[in-house]
């Protein structure tokens, strides 16, 4: 049976190949494994096999995981909220989460901001967008998207790095590196714009390859390397 660190080796030489397709450095894409639902066991071995970012969709449960790997003595860990951002979860995701990647709202911006303590490094901030217009989707619409980060740039303890998409699974490799070009072009347009964006958060396990290809610099994997993910009870509490 394959061991998470095989399956990191994977899932890394993945990433290499579908760089060097695309004539992309391979420290261009960075990984980011998605431990939510999964137990503290597996975020250890992960971080044995020298694996360091890790995305979480439910607030708490990545709290108590944060919690649980700091007292292990592991330092060295980034943690990323993935996951929808209720206002009553605004305070746990600043005091203890390095990014998050789902802001679609000013008024979410604005309370993590308030509430990132001044002994923290600023918030890392992705904005999310609903790149293909999925109707059960969040994100900010993509003609919403320029006003929405020029907000989030503005706020004094978050600092903004880009632009986060989960678009709906595309029919084929072509079609959905055309859906991810779009979220590429959002991102272009932010630069343009001389906003300080240097992630494009895009791809997991079944499509991580066409992200790439459109330009994704950061892939949020989680089956691929923990395997088939347990249900989760109560998924509300986000």
């Amino acid at each position: 049976m394959a061991t998470i660190s095989d399956n990191l080796q994977r899932v890394r030489a993945r990433m290499q190949q579908a760089c060097e397709q695309a004539g992309r450095l391979p420290a261009s894409v960075q990984l980011l494994s998605v431990s939510k639902t999964f137990p503290l066991a597996a975020v250890v071995d992960a971080h044995a096999a020298g694996q360091r970012a890790f995305g979480e969709n439910y607030v708490q449960e990545g709290v108590d995981k944060i919690l649980a790997v700091q007292a292990l003595g592991l330092t060295d860990v980034q943690w990323h909220c993935i996951g929808p951002v209720q206002s009553n979860k605004t305070r746990l995701v600043a005091a203890h989460f390095d990014w998050v990647h789902t802001v679609d709202r000013l008024k979410i911006a604005e309370r993590l901001s308030a509430q990132r303590a001044q002994d923290l490094p600023p918030l890392n901030v992705c904005v999310q967008v609903n790149v293909d217009g999925g109707a059960n989707k969040a994100g900010v619409a993509p003609d919403e998207l320029l006003t929405l980060a020029q907000g989030v740039a503005g706020l004094p303890r978050l600092r903004l790095r880009g632009v986060m998409c989960i678009p709906e699974p595309a029919p084929d490799f072509d079609a959905a590196v055309a859906v991810f070009a779009r979220a590429r072009a959002l991102f272009d347009t932010l630069q343009q714009a001389g906003l300080p964006v240097d992630t494009l958060s895009m791809g997991m396990s079944d499509d991580l390859e066409a992200a790439v290809a459109a330009g994704s610099t950061l892939v949020r994997v989680g089956s691929a390397i923990f395997g088939n993910r347990p249900r989760k009870v109560n998924d509300a509490t986000a």
